[in-house]
């Protein structure tokens, strides 16, 4: 039976995250990209800006506008997080489902934002990372703290990311915290020379967050223990690695009614 095919507005379709985003939308038989959301460009198409997809898609600077012009069954968000959650409060407003890649959603934004999506009966998915290696990667690294509690959390990315650390990292360390008790590492007088230089700390867990040119999106977990050690590691060599975990989301949230905060809580 043929999948029904699911109306997509895209938010930041000039960021690298949201370009890739159309393409995969572009070459997947299912999906139709009916709009986009961006702060400039309003009233073009995404063909006409140089080193976007040809497709005939509107641009909106407004979402209400959009959403109020344009029928859509979900929203893929990857801009910031400021505007993440504008976006967010505008997709329940007009009952679109929201897929959000952007990471700087706290706890409470979470559990205010699943309270109101299950009074209104639909579904949404926040992932700090769509690249079902890392969302292993952080299952494996929950399982791996039953039994080596002692851990660091080496976090690299792309030197324009503005977050420090990753969505994907605390993402991590929260799993971890779930199974692994309260743990103080390290020597007990441990005193830092330069501030920082061991990193920030979460439930006791070391977080390093690295940032250069060159990189994209990468982690390692270090787990010590008596005589051994256990790395297990990430690497993301290109945006098209995340595109999987989006598609997967996109299908996914229709069939949903709460929200989802971590790729992880939808994989099999």
């Amino acid at each position: 039976m043929e999948n029904k095919t699911i109306r997509i507005t895209v938010a930041g379709p000039r960021g690298k995250m949201g370009a890739e985003t159309l393409q995969m939308i572009s070459e997947t038989p299912h999906f139709e990209l009916v709009a986009a959301i961006d702060n400039k460009n309003d009233g073009l198409v995404i063909s006409d800006i140089n080193g976007l997809p040809d497709l005939n898609a509107p641009i909106y600077t407004d979402i209400e506008q959009c959403f109020s012009n344009v029928g859509t069954d979900v929203l893929i968000d990857f801009t910031h997080p400021e505007a993440g959650k504008a976006h967010f409060e505008a997709a329940l407003a007009y009952g679109v489902r929201p897929v959000i890649g952007t990471s700087g959603f706290t706890n409470d934004d979470v559990k205010g934002f699943r309270s109101r999506i299950e009074e209104k009966g639909s579904g949404g998915i926040i992932a700090p990372n769509f690249a079902i290696g890392a969302v292993l990667l952080m299952k494996f690294s929950q399982f791996a703290s039953k039994y080596l509690p002692d851990i660091e959390i080496i976090e690299q990315h792309h030197d324009q990311k503005k977050d420090a650390p990753s969505g994907t990292a605390v993402k991590t360390a929260e799993l971890i915290q779930e199974v692994r008790q309260m743990k103080q590492q390290g020597h007990p007088d441990e005193q830092e020379t330069i501030q920082g230089a061991r990193g920030a700390e979460m439930n006791g867990i070391r977080i390093h967050s690295v940032r250069l040119p060159g990189l994209v999106a990468h982690q390692e977990v270090i787990f010590g223990g008596e005589g051994e050690l256990l790395t297990l590691r990430h690497d993301s060599m290109n945006r098209k690695s995340f595109m999987t975990g989006v598609r997967y989301a996109v299908d996914t949230v229709m069939t949903i009614d709460t929200l989802v905060y971590g790729l992880e809580n939808i994989l099999d």
